[in-house]
């Protein structure tokens, strides 16, 4: 339809309305760029959606009848306006140009527009056409998705805009930004844990700053063990068995001794769980307590287990620290003072040896 319709003017109205509009754009006259010198219109204008496009038309001073047509629908002719659409509106009317405004442009006022003159009884035409550009919009896009290992995903994003868009998807991780496709269906086939994370859709078409969305995607897996090592606790102390695990759901943990379950609340000792964490802790580690544990982890996808040793650890006694005590006192230094300490005693009993024959030499006067 364009940018407006006729008015409706009374039918003497339309009559001189019908003559002047076979007067300007005869039957038969073919509307091109270029049919002659004047008048002359621009190639082509191009604007975003919102914005306002003005259409101008170079003539002279041989002009005598003057009209901008939206295919064929008359927009203005001369001052005069023709169209019902609030958005259009003269901006000049000289003896050199002829232009119009269309305020706040959608997409279907694109398409041509014809800048039409009369001038020595020849009317000729020149033509523009409007493109309206318009940024680009995600319309569509997957939920977040949570799914089992090995299987297959498919993602979705469906953009609009003008020019078409591209679209891209990114995976984003914590270890690192890759780029994955360039197309708006995401593939993936046989996924695995490393493959979850935000899968991010970006839509651009270089009209505006590119539109991002987000996917997540969980992937579930059975827990495995990563860490579960044995303590030893002298009798008396408190010790703590750890056991870590990975998975998706968060395993649940469960302590075993001997095929026993150990539940929660048993005298002296606590079991603390967290998502990835379990820890067996005893408050005062007695002979009964020294064994083979088993930690088991376990989601709706399966299960593992590790077994995890409490041995005892010998505490030093007092006898041991006294001879130990005396064990260093009995050493001889090593360090560097050791060679001047012995340099001394040699010298002090160097020096007795020659006072020994003095004071024998002494004894002997005396008698």
């Amino acid at each position: 339809m364009g940018v407006c319709g006729y008015l409706f003017l009374p039918w003497k109205c339309l009559v001189v309305v019908s003559l002047r509009l076979l007067f300007l754009v005869p039957t038969g006259v073919p509307v091109r760029s270029g049919d002659a010198t004047f008048p002359k219109a621009m190639d082509n204008v191009t604007v975003r959606q919102g914005e306002s496009a003005t259409l101008r038309c170079t003539i002279d001073n041989r002009v005598t009848r003057v009209a901008w047509l939206n295919r064929s629908t008359i927009l203005y002719a001369g001052n005069d306006k023709w169209c019902l659409d609030p958005r259009v509106v003269l901006l000049s009317n000289t003896q050199t140009q002829y232009s119009i405004e269309i305020q706040n442009v959608d997409v279907y006022d694109e398409g041509p527009y014809t800048c039409s003159v009369q001038t020595d009884n020849h009317p000729k035409t020149s033509r523009v056409h409007l493109i309206v550009q318009v940024s680009p919009k995600i319309v569509e896009i997957s939920s977040d998705i949570s799914i089992n290992e090995g299987n297959n995903i498919s993602l979705t994003c469906i953009a609009t805009g003008r020019p078409e868009p591209t679209v891209t998807w990114r995976h984003i991780s914590p270890k690192a930004v890759g780029f994955v496709s360039e197309d708006e269906y995401l593939e993936i086939q046989g996924i695995t844990r490393e493959q979850s994370g935000d899968y991010e859709c970006s839509a651009s078409n270089d009209v505006a700053a590119p539109v991002v969305r987000r996917v997540k995607v969980t992937v579930n897996y059975p827990p495995y063990i990563s860490e579960a090592k044995g303590t030893g606790v002298p009798v008396g102390q408190k010790g703590t068995l750890q056991c870590e695990a990975s998975a998706v759901p968060s395993a649940e943990f469960q302590w075993y001794k001997d095929d026993k379950r150990l539940v929660e609340g048993k005298k002296g000792v606590k079991v603390e769980n967290r998502p990835f964490l379990s820890k067996l802790i005893f408050f005062n580690v007695s002979e009964h307590d020294y064994g083979n544990y088993t930690c088991v982890a376990s989601n709706k996808l399966g299960h593992t287990n590790a077994s995890i040793t409490l041995f005892e650890l010998n505490e030093p006694t007092s006898s041991t620290l006294l001879q130990e005590v005396k064990t260093t006192a009995l050493t001889p230094w090593k360090g560097p003072g050791a060679v001047s300490e012995v340099n001394n005693g040699t010298s002090r009993r160097a020096g007795c040896i020659w006072l020994l024959p003095l004071l024998v030499l002494h004894l002997l006067l005396k008698f």
